[in-house]
């Protein structure tokens, strides 16, 4: 073999490692991006129940931004994704087993539901997102401070706050913003 034939091949072998090494850092840096993004920016859900109809169907999958509520409190009307509470995993859920429901009272609201109607503050919600009124009377409550109460928008199918209690804020995920599959109901929510 000439001097030129190993050059040559010494030149390939080099160019090729150098093209792994750069592969393997995009590689290296990609994954730390997807589980930063992840972790503290935002995630895909997946909807396992009926519990949020005629919002959300069993099937859909979400996006769940993590950033808005360490600057903002949730509000009325926000979907969001949550850690079960402790009564719930006193029931045997698993902390990783994430809830989907809609803030209905945030801290220091009274809430209460009489007649097939929820009572926010006094005042009759106009719930044109809910499947149907809710079947069973809930007495006046008080929502503590720190704590959210939690409904599905399936009145009569949700396992939330009329069974578990109320919400700690320290449970809550992030907010579901945005609908990707299936590809016909893409859009915000």
């Amino acid at each position: 073999m000439s001097s030129q034939e190993t050059d040559a091949n010494k030149g390939a072998s080099s160019k090729a490692w150098r093209s792994l090494r750069e592969n393997l850092i995009l590689i290296t840096i990609a994954l730390v991006l997807a589980f930063f993004i992840r972790t503290f920016i935002a995630e895909p859900r997946y909807i396992p129940s009926d519990s949020m109809l005629p919002t959300l169907h069993t099937g859909d999958r979400l996006v769940v931004e993590k950033i808005s509520y360490k600057f903002n409190l949730p509000k009325f009307g926000d979907i969001i994704v949550f850690q079960p509470p402790p009564e719930l995993q006193r029931r045997g859920y698993s902390q990783d087993q994430a809830f989907i429901k809609r803030v209905i009272g945030t801290p220091g609201d009274t809430l209460k539901i009489d007649d097939g109607k929820v009572y926010l503050n006094g005042n009759i919600l106009q719930e044109d997102y809910i499947k149907e009124p809710p079947l069973q009377a809930l007495p006046l409550v008080q929502i503590p401070q720190n704590q959210y109460f939690m409904m599905g928008d399936n009145r009569n199918d949700s396992n939330d706050s009329r069974y578990w209690g109320f919400l700690p804020k320290q449970n809550i995920i992030g907010k579901a913003i945005l609908r990707f599959w299936p590809p016909d109901r893409i859009g915000t929510i």
